[in-house]
């Protein structure tokens, strides 16, 4: 009977769980501030979000920046989840850089702004 009970409880919660769905919230930024010619950290870090199926991509000009890093996926209050991705690179004049996010079939596409 505790079995079953218990087995009950694991399916309200996950049910529960399951039918949450929370957009991200996603921050592009340097590690240093931003100096055209001077080695950098590209960061884009993605919270908030349910389920937590995302893909994050690094860009330049459009294209994906080989060499990411990216932290393992963690839960916060809520089952909402984050995750960051980053990548060394050199700002150059021209040139953008961006992070795209795709979660739950949904693309957005965000800008690094160097403040240079």
């Amino acid at each position: 009977m505790k079995a079953i009970i218990t087995f009950c409880l694991f399916c309200v919660l996950y049910v529960a769980v399951q039918g949450k769905t929370s957009s991200p919230k996603v921050q592009v930024y340097s590690h240093f501030p931003g100096e055209y010619g001077k080695t950098n950290t590209l960061i884009c870090h993605v919270s908030g979000f349910h389920p937590p199926d995302i893909t994050i991509e690094l860009l330049k000009n459009g294209e994906i920046l080989p060499d990411t890093q990216q932290t393992d996926l963690a839960f916060e209050k809520g089952w909402q989840f984050h995750l960051t991705k980053s990548v060394a690179f050199t700002p150059d004049r021209g040139h953008d850089y961006a992070c795209r996010v795709r979660h739950m079939s949904k693309t957005n596409t965000y800008s690094w702004e160097p403040n240079m």
